[in-house]
């Protein structure tokens, strides 16, 4: 019998047209104009349908409903889920630390997987909080688990490289 074919459409907006925009805010301004929806997600989120819930200085907590579209041939959630849940919470924490003029990007990702994660497993939260934040680099660490149980599903430590902008180079103008 033949199986019934599904689908999935994922509609988002040019990320390019708020770059300007994001650079004239602080990384907490960015993140919360996302989370309050005044900025779009990234095309990421809406992909793998996650979302910011909580933000607050140095900690990030994002969310995701693993559904069958997440995976992978041997019938659980890919990975690779798990691992971009931590890399945008733990990233994200760093960057609400920064202020206007500087980025980040992620230096090192390290995840460790406790458990299978499947639809069933219900909606999943992912925590993280910095460790360290220096100039030029900071580290973050994370956890993923089940909301409805409270299960461990992964966790992970991050280092991320802090750099100025043409803003921050220029002092902020």
């Amino acid at each position: 019998m033949e199986q019934p074919t599904r689908s999935r459409t994922v509609n988002w907006e040019d990320p390019a047209t708020n770059f300007d925009r994001a650079r004239s805010l602080s990384g907490m301004e960015h993140l919360q104009a996302i989370m309050d929806g005044t900025l779009p997600p990234p095309p990421i989120a809406l992909t793998l349908g996650m979302d910011i819930v909580e933000l607050g200085e140095g900690r990030a907590v994002f969310a995701a409903e693993p559904g069958e579209y997440h995976y992978n041939p041997i019938g659980v959630v890919h990975g690779g889920l798990a691992a971009t849940l931590l890399d945008s919470a733990t990233g994200c924490a760093v960057q609400s630390t920064l202020p206007r003029g500087f980025a980040y990007t992620t230096l090192e990702l390290k995840t460790n997987f406790v458990r299978a994660i499947t639809r069933d497993t219900g909606r999943v939260l992912c925590e993280a909080d910095v460790v360290h934040r220096g100039g030029t680099i900071a580290t973050a660490e994370g956890r993923l688990y089940a909301e409805d149980s409270g299960k461990l599903l992964a966790h992970g430590t991050s280092t991320c490289l802090i750099m100025a902008t043409d803003a921050g180079r220029n002092g902020g103008t």
